[in-house]
């Protein structure tokens, strides 16, 4: 199989990618579930965008920045956050409806980090009024196809190609190059060779390493663990953001109960109703940074023995609150909680990885012929936290900065046609007969990695965690080598391999900085730590 650009991902960066590089050639985007399976779906609060009068692309900056807590590049922020509004206007052409006002200017929330009012929302439905216009415009597009239920194994190489597919070659010179990746249709169980004269990893993130997360289940680290096997640099993996309020309900799973309450005048309190923000930050209180209210959370969870907090918005008026949070009211309500008359029960939850693999400000990483975007990719854009609603604005602003840069390369990255790909070999493999295998593993990393390397680690908790993962590693490489490959199991692969480098970055930064709080190193470490955290497999 041989297509021009290979998409892995079907998200905001993804299909946005897509359909900007639809126009010069062919394009075929592969994800692991359904089309519309992605964490862009789920976004409530919005994106975030220079959009009001009373707002400059020098504050959003700012603010970016600020969040960032002296990591973010510079001139990366100063490109996205300038290339935001052009890129809302193109969403609206593609049938995505921001909430406006009577004159007919954005209805823009605000929320936690940022100085001025800025997020285009669609109610509290923004992820999924935007993933739908993108899945219907790539749909159509005669150049642009999407295969459901493929999952991708590993990158194809120019030295991969050179070994058993199997084998994991490292090329030893620097004319390694990426030619596309093996591919296991779930549905099948067959593993194809794709190539492609580009290839972008657009997979999301990885909060499905922990035990309690606000993402879907495919969020498993695979562009992480697939571009660190292909011998790509890492950056920045220890700053896992919590958000800071997931409903807290045994029967509700992962939903998050946006920033924009907060924006909107919501107070968190505690078990008897007080207030506590106060405490942790006089001046922001509640539109703190997610870092700060995510740790406040923690140190009140701690401090009081109890399993949850309070969010409430309940003294706004009712109309209000069920038009403009109407998706969290109804699923409240769903579980007995009438958000216009009582508190949210809250906790915090792993949410959002702000490193990745590295890339440059159009995507391209240090692969040629591999770019990543999303949340896949370490711009530098978040820093060591993300503002927020600055995610689905990275996305949609990379899908059009990559696809720009890809064209511009396409010539000069075209595969040759005297490439051979040896077909994908299974050796002696066999059925796994006991599916305990994975699921076990998969539950003892998750939490692992929860209770070790959760909102506040120590240095000795990394060393046991790191400890306790090592046997599971190598018991999963077995396996690897044993057993025919299935979707659970490499989902399970990339967890554990992300797991792992969470913790190896964790480990080297010795301070706290944004979402890496660590009790050995309280104070932030700016002589010796303003730098990024690079990982690669030597």
């Amino acid at each position: 199989m041989k297509t021009d650009f290979l998409v892995v991902g079907s998200g905001i960066a993804g299909l946005s990618l897509a359909i900007n590089l639809a126009s010069k050639g062919s394009v075929l985007v592969v994800t692991k579930k359904n089309r519309s399976d992605t964490a862009t779906r789920l976004a409530q609060g919005g994106i975030a965008s220079v959009l009001g009068p009373d707002d400059d692309f020098v504050f959003h900056e700012y603010d970016t920045i600020l969040a960032g807590d002296g990591l973010c590049h510079e001139g990366v922020v100063r490109a996205i956050v300038r290339d935001g509004p052009e890129r809302i206007k193109e969403l609206e052409r593609m049938g995505v409806r921001f909430a406006r006002r009577p004159d007919g200017s954005f209805d823009l929330g605000k929320e936690g980090g940022h100085s001025r009012r800025r997020v285009a929302h669609s109610g509290d439905f923004t992820g999924l009024e935007i993933q739908k216009a993108l899945v219907d415009k790539a749909s159509s597009n005669p150049n642009i196809d999407i295969l459901e239920d493929f999952v991708v194994v590993d990158l194809l190489t120019t030295c991969k190609i050179k070994s058993s597919p199997q084998e994991d070659a490292r090329c030893p010179c620097s004319q390694d190059r990426c030619l596309g990746a093996y591919v296991l249709d779930a549905s099948t169980g067959k593993i194809h060779a794709i190539l492609a004269d580009i290839t972008f990893l657009a997979t999301g993130g990885a909060g499905k390493v922990y035990l309690y997360t606000s993402n879907p289940d495919v969020a498993t680290g695979d562009g992480i663990a697939i571009s660190y096997r292909a011998g790509v640099r890492i950056a920045n993996l220890e700053f896992v953001q919590f958000h800071p309020t997931i409903l807290y309900h045994s029967k509700a799973k992962n939903f998050l109960i946006s920033e924009a309450l907060r924006g909107e005048g919501a107070r968190l309190i505690d078990w008897q109703g007080r207030p506590f923000m106060e405490k942790y930050d006089p001046v922001r209180r509640e539109l703190a940074g997610r870092d700060v209210v995510a740790r406040a959370i923690d140190a009140e969870l701690k401090k009081t023995g109890k399993e949850c907090v309070y969010l409430d918005i309940s003294h706004r008026p009712a109309d209000f609150i069920k038009n403009r949070f109407p998706n969290i009211y109804k699923t409240c309500l769903k579980f007995g909680i009438d958000i216009t008359k009582e508190p949210i029960p809250v906790v915090p939850a792993a949410h959002y990885m702000c490193g990745g693999v590295v890339t440059d400000v159009w995507g391209q990483t240090d692969l040629p012929g591999l770019f990543a975007l999303g949340e896949t990719a370490c711009t530098g854009f978040h820093g060591a936290n993300r503002l927020a609603s600055n995610s689905l604005l990275e996305g949609l602003v990379m899908g059009y900065r990559a696809a720009k840069r890809a064209l511009e390369l396409h010539e000069e990255l075209k595969v040759h046609p005297s490439v051979q790909v040896p077909p994908w070999d299974t050796g002696g493999a066999v059925d796994m007969e006991e599916a305990v295998l994975i699921s076990h593993n998969w539950d003892v990393i998750r939490r692992l990695m929860w209770n070790y390397v959760g909102i506040v680690r120590s240095s000795k908790r990394l060393r046991l965690a790191a400890q306790r993962l090592k046997p599971i590693l190598e018991e999963i490489n077995q396996h690897y080598w044993d057993y025919i490959i299935t979707r659970d199991f490499l989902e399970l692969r990339n967890l554990a391999m992300t797991a792992g480098l969470i913790i190896e970055a964790a480990s080297m930064r010795r301070e706290s900085r944004g979402g890496h709080f660590i009790i050995d190193h309280p104070e932030k470490d700016d002589w010796n730590w303003r730098r990024d955290t690079l990982l690669q497999r030597s």
